[in-house]
């Protein structure tokens, strides 16, 4: 799977769950995204959560920004180092950030960072719209003045 094809599906998961709680304040959607409570009423929300398993070890994890808003990626590479793609990274290249690099590729690694799944954090850039609050994702280039590979 792509990481635009995964974006796309969980936007989608997102917004059909955004859609039934239109009767709750923000702070009680922010809420209901904490990870025991998206487990048990939407199981097909995460891979993660069929196996009991958070992505982050954290007592009160929230599942609202299931990937974070300073995440960048393309699927066709964010720019060359070396004759290295990096594919994804961090755009404020928080401290607990780590890259997994292969021969050919340069990843970023989220595991250790925490910054998405703080409820301070989602309040501070929280909307309904899943897709909005992520619409940097792959602009990367418009950021930094780089070029996408392959745009």
């Amino acid at each position: 799977m792509t990481y635009m094809e995964w974006f796309e599906a969980h936007a989608k998961k997102h917004e059909e769950i955004i859609k039934i709680l239109t009767h709750l304040s923000d702070d009680e959607v922010i809420d209901y995204f904490i990870y025991e409570n998206m487990q048990e009423k939407h199981p097909d929300f995460c891979l993660l959560y069929e196996e009991n398993t958070k992505c982050h070890d954290i007592k009160e994890l929230n599942c609202y920004f299931c990937a974070c808003n300073h995440f960048r990626f393309a699927d066709d590479g964010l720019k060359k180092e070396g004759d290295r793609t990096v594919y994804s990274l961090c755009s404020i290249d928080a401290k607990e950030g780590k890259t997994y690099e292969s021969e050919d590729a340069i990843h970023q690694d989220c595991s250790a960072c925490l910054i998405p799944h703080k409820r301070s954090v989602i309040k501070k850039y929280f909307s309904r719209d899943w897709r909005e609050v992520m619409k940097e994702y792959n602009s990367y280039n418009k950021l930094n003045n780089h070029t996408i590979i392959g745009s």
